[in-house]
């Protein structure tokens, strides 16, 4: 029997639908050209339909225009510092507490910049707004005297180029960093004016603490009803089923736990019907996992020396019952490399190795939701059990006649 025309061309729909909504959450910033550009297109021919399921189910803003589709994304924990901005390049080094400061200082000064900008004079003016005298209390200091100085800068710059803000007309960023040439760019001023993702401007926030002021930049309108409430906490719920690699019910409010236990299954529904990912629920929390692996920025496990290190520690880490000190891991890695340092890279065997790779194991960890950090104290969460191993059980084999009878029948 053959399927109507009508079944197909929804079933279709409905993949495009898809597809085009991971794309927005894979990459939240899509540009018209560029290696994202199919998905560009895909968006862009489903927008209304996009835009009126991430309004109604996340309070996120999508905005399309003929240049760029932005999810302007509000994650759930406002303070999460487990997904830090990270270099263009392929070491993906987080971004420094000057680098974030530089980024920022460099968006200001395109803003107020021509269409076209060379790296000297983007400097020359990140240089002079770094000397504004409340960044100077903060401690501060910009010149470009230094050759890191100007590799921070430069490491901005090509993040600026990642996102499509800037593209480069002729030049090189390792020339400038080396002071043996300059570099130009056009400014993609569109791309530029999308990237801020806060529901008002940064000067009209008062509050003082960073938290105050981060909440207040996402803050959203007055809940004076039932009805505005209900809506705030499925919105907040759903981000973070989305964003969060794992929602643990301890992490929630006696009202936002109740009305997940009572709206869990419309919610996961919603999620599941646009995305394709699927629920894992556990006594401790929910967890969407995605079938295609590619809706993550951080994968385990994961091939190469640190992705081996971080599996094992996770083992150790999983058979233990309690916290467990950062200390204690390193002298693990210490121990691991005698008996796994011939698979391991030659630096990570190296003394004093083992902090590095305890360090990067333990950021992997926490952007998964798998342990909790204070200070030097490892705590691990239970989503970290589906990575126990149990002990070796040796079986004896099982006898079988049917072979001596099945000779005896031959005979």
């Amino acid at each position: 029997m053959t399927t109507p025309l009508a079944e197909v061309l929804d079933g279709q729909h409905a993949a495009e639908l898809r597809k085009a909504a991971r794309a927005l959450l894979r990459e939240p910033l899509l540009l018209a050209r560029g290696p994202h550009a199919d998905a560009f297109r895909l968006v862009r021919r489903h927008a209304s339909e996009l835009r009126a399921w991430f309004d109604r189910n996340t309070g996120w803003a999508l905005h399309v225009d003929a240049e760029a589709a932005r999810l302007r994304k509000v994650p759930g924990h406002l303070a999460d510092p487990t997904h830090p901005a990270r270099e263009a390049g392929r070491a993906g080094a987080p971004f420094t507490r000057r680098r974030y400061v530089l980024l920022c200082l460099a968006l200001a000064a395109l803003e107020r910049g021509e269409a076209q900008v060379a790296l000297g004079r983007l400097a020359g003016q990140v240089v002079l707004d770094a000397a504004d005298p409340p960044l100077v209390a903060a401690g501060i200091r910009f010149t470009l005297d230094r050759r890191d100085e100007r590799l921070d800068l430069a490491a901005v710059v090509r993040l600026l180029l990642k996102l499509g803000v800037l593209r480069r007309v002729a030049g090189d960023e390792e020339a400038y960093v080396n002071g043996a040439g300059d570099v130009l760019y056009d400014v993609e001023r569109r791309v530029l004016a999308s990237l801020l993702a806060t529901r008002r401007g940064p000067s009209t926030v008062q509050a003082g603490t960073l938290d105050e002021r981060l909440a207040e930049l996402v803050a959203e309108t007055a809940l004076d009803s039932d009805d505005l409430r209900f809506l705030a906490m499925r919105r907040s719920l759903t981000r973070r089923l989305l964003d969060d690699p794992v929602l643990y019910y301890d992490r929630l409010t006696d009202a936002e736990l109740a009305y997940l236990t009572r709206q869990r299954g419309f919610l996961i529904a919603r999620i599941t019907e646009l995305t394709g990912l699927v629920p894992e629920v556990r006594a401790e929390g929910i967890a969407m996992v995605d079938p295609d692996d590619d809706l993550t920025d951080v994968r385990m496990p994961e091939q190469g020396t640190h992705g081996h290190v971080t599996l094992l520690l996770t083992e150790h880490l999983a058979k233990a019952d309690g916290p467990v000190s950062v200390s204690d891991l390193r002298g693990e890695v210490r121990e691991l490399s005698v008996r796994y340092g011939g698979f391991w890279s030659k630096t990570a065997k190296e003394p004093g190795a083992e902090a590095e790779l305890v360090e990067q194991a333990l950021g992997k960890l926490a952007a998964l939701g798998l342990i909790t950090r204070r200070g030097d104290t490892i705590t691990p969460r239970p989503a970290l059990a589906r990575y126990a191993v149990g002990e070796t059980v040796v079986r004896e084999p099982r006898t079988s006649r049917m072979p001596q009878q099945r000779k005896a029948d031959r005979q």
